[in-house]
């Protein structure tokens, strides 16, 4: 339902060469193409879902099958139609309900589809919100950044007005501002980490703090491994290790708990491409319950899978 609890050893290693699992194709509509592919979520079976930006749509791939997705939301046009999306750029599974939580950016919503067979329309959870990402807790409750109100908020499903826990102080750098929150992670004390695009750094805000704790970037945009350029997803792991999608610079790095002051590239970091060792602007990540990365590889119009290295 909510993301994966997953162990990784402090000195794990992934392969240097991704396999694709899903598009890489091209560009296009078919089902084994995506159009600039940008969140992902992976359920507990390996399921994945992708939020397909230029198509209009949510692709899921089941384990095993790396040929075709299936489309399971959109794929009717761009519009703002109940069976139509714009710009999707996150996308959840909620297994309680047996469907998918979008956000859909450029309607300025938040809709749900069910997984079922036979459905045809989504409908509309929240309006008026500028969402980019979206996380869920193992309560239930959503949590949605606004890029336009520079916070993120939770939400008990049902309701729209939501609980400010993150930003809410304007636009700044501030430890109790954001400028441009993106995608999330809620860990399991109900800690969020937040991708502050603008601010070129992670944000962790605990559980009604005022203000949030840098975990990541905070030094200007660049390539040092003490900076970021344009984060965007992120995953964090049972210990607490942070790993984000260092979009501009091509790359995944990983950041231990408690030392902000640089991580280290653990995917990609050898220049903007389509090989098997490279990335080309990375939005979404996740891991598997072994400790397999996924990357959305939006620039290639792919998603790539690093092996975790198991003699360790």
């Amino acid at each position: 339902m909510f993301s994966l609890l997953v162990n990784i050893p402090a000195n794990a290693k992934w392969a240097q060469n991704g396999v694709t699992i899903a598009g890489g194709n091209g560009v296009g509509v078919a089902t084994n193409q995506l159009n600039y592919p940008f969140g992902l979520f992976l359920d507990d079976d390996q399921t994945m879902v992708i939020a397909d930006f230029r198509n209009h749509r949510i692709m899921q791939w089941k384990n095993g099958d790396r040929t075709n997705g299936r489309v399971v939301a959109g794929g009717n046009g761009q519009g703002n139609g109940l069976n139509q999306l714009n710009g999707p750029t996150d996308v959840l599974i909620d297994k309680e309900t047996d469907s998918i939580i979008i956000c859909d950016f450029y309607n300025v919503r938040v809709v749900r589809w069910s997984r079922r067979s036979g459905t045809t329309q989504g409908e509309i959870l929240i309006e008026n919100l500028q969402c980019y990402g979206l996380a869920m807790d193992k309560h239930r409750y959503l949590y949605i950044p606004d890029y336009a109100k520079q916070e993120v908020r939770r939400y008990k499903l049902g309701e729209n007005i939501g609980t400010l826990v993150a930003g809410g102080n304007g636009q700044g750098a501030g430890l109790n501002q954001l400028s441009g929150p993106t995608y999330l992670f809620v860990d399991r004390d109900r800690s969020v980490y937040v991708s502050d695009y603008n601010n070129q750094r992670v944000m962790k805000w605990k559980k009604d703090a005022k203000e949030g704790v840098l975990v990541a970037g905070g030094q200007g945009g660049g390539s040092a491994l003490t900076q970021l350029n344009i984060p965007l997803g992120l995953f964090v792991d049972t210990m607490g290790t942070l790993y984000v999608a260092d979009s501009y610079n091509h790359r995944v790095m990983r950041w231990t708990q408690g030392d902000n002051k640089q991580g280290t590239v653990i995917a990609g970091g050898n220049g903007a491409g389509a090989g098997a060792n490279q990335l080309n602007y990375p939005i979404g990540l996740s891991f598997d319950r072994h400790g397999n990365l996924y990357v959305v590889d939006e620039g290639s119009f792919r998603v790539q899978r690093f092996s975790i290295e198991k003699d360790l």
